[in-house]
């Protein structure tokens, strides 16, 4: 994700404006480097409107993170019904594990996983990390079942895949931020393109 991806050119309120600025200052010092007034150098506004609506760095985060999965629930593909259950998850695959070796995308990824580490001892931070997973996991699923109903998928438990899927994917992004693996993207999206084919898609069924 980059900040052409979540931001208009010109924020339209102070909210959009300082979530722009929290982007940019996480993206560049990950969360140890990160201070409120790294935060207000990004900030086109007053230092003192940051304090005003927010209480330090990790309020600003929190708030980053509310932002960045209501920007999910607007963008991730889910497909109408017109389109095949199969296509539809397919999409959803490529979307989380895209192939992009752009430096800002995997910079915020990175971030990302720093802040999913704070879960770990704070409740507010495992809160959203909860709600995001089943944000994911629940569109997995609904995908899932379609295809179940249709005919397209094998008789299988679409939660059970979708809890499977969504882990695959926080491995594959934690890995591929803390260790020396640039290829770990691209090979677990095509193991899970290969896990469709092989594991969901009933005899006979393709796209």
């Amino acid at each position: 994700m980059t900040a052409a991806d979540l931001f208009d050119d010109d924020p339209p309120d102070t909210r959009a404006a300082i979530m722009r600025a929290t982007y940019e200052a996480l993206r560049e010092h990950g969360y140890a480097g990160l201070t409120v007034q790294r935060i207000a150098d990004e900030f086109p506004k007053s230092k003192s409107l940051l304090y005003h609506h927010y209480d330090g760095k990790d309020d600003l985060l929190r708030d980053l993170l509310g932002y960045v999965l209501d920007h999910h629930r607007e963008t991730v593909p889910a497909g109408d019904e017109e389109s095949a259950p199969e296509t539809r998850l397919r999409d959803l695959i490529d979307y989380v594990l895209t192939a992009d070796p752009d430096p800002e995308r995997a910079a915020f990824r990175a971030a990302m996983v720093e802040l999913r580490g704070q879960a770990a001892h704070d409740r507010e931070y495992r809160d959203h990390f909860t709600e995001s997973d089943r944000f994911f996991q629940d569109r997995i699923a609904a995908v899932v079942g379609a295809g179940v109903d249709s005919g397209a998928f094998r008789d299988v438990d679409p939660d059970r895949v979708a809890a499977h899927v969504q882990t695959t994917f926080e491995g594959a992004l934690v890995r591929s931020a803390t260790a020396d693996s640039a290829a770990a993207i691209d090979a677990v999206r095509a193991d899970l393109h290969r896990y469709v084919d092989g594991c969901l898609l009933a005899e006979g069924a393709h796209e």
